[in-house]
């Protein structure tokens, strides 16, 4: 955390230089937050825009200032779905980073398309869990904590979401070895 609550409650109290501030310790972790739903640069720009106004407005109803950055990233989820949503696009993810992280396949994936595509079939909130575990780094409590899920709805999340890209991934392999 990068701000203290002191300045959380001087902006819940009206204070526009201190909800700058907060902006402005929160500015990368959103920005990269916002790019890894929307890959494209203006669509994440246009996401942050609209969730730091949706937060702006509503920071009087934030009750734990302790919990500034989980609700403003909340927000800007909730704001690159609707971005996407409105375009009608899949959510694109950075394959290759994700694809460390889920070692426990051997086969590598041909095409970095091909990652985005399995990963856009799965559940809206399957694919929330992943990106912000493997991608995010986030641990699993706060994943629950911007989810709004108990954490064993989270866990769950998570081992449904790598079970099904790992089973997935093998069928693509077997798919190959068979034309090959």
């Amino acid at each position: 955390m990068k701000y203290d609550v002191h300045t959380v409650k001087r902006a819940i109290a009206g204070d526009k230089e201190a909800f700058e501030q907060l902006l402005y310790s929160e500015e990368e972790k959103l920005y990269y937050t916002a790019l890894s739903y929307t890959v494209q640069k203006e669509d994440a720009l246009d996401a942050i825009q609209e969730a730091v106004c949706k937060a702006y407005l509503s920071i009087k109803q934030l009750k734990q200032p302790d919990f500034f950055s989980t609700w403003l990233i909340r927000i800007l989820i909730h704001e690159c779905y609707r971005l996407l949503n409105k375009r009608q696009r899949m959510i694109p993810f950075e394959e290759e980073e994700l694809l460390k992280k889920l070692e426990h396949h051997t086969d590598e994936i041909n095409h970095s398309t091909e990652l985005t595509e399995m990963l856009s079939q799965l559940n809206p909130s399957y694919q929330t869990a992943l990106i912000l575990f493997y991608y995010r780094d986030l641990p699993i409590k706060q994943i629950s904590e911007v989810m709004e899920k108990p954490v064993g709805t989270i866990k769950t999340y998570l081992h449904r979401g790598k079970k099904q890209l790992r089973e997935e991934m093998e069928r693509r392999a077997d798919c190959r070895e068979q034309v090959i």
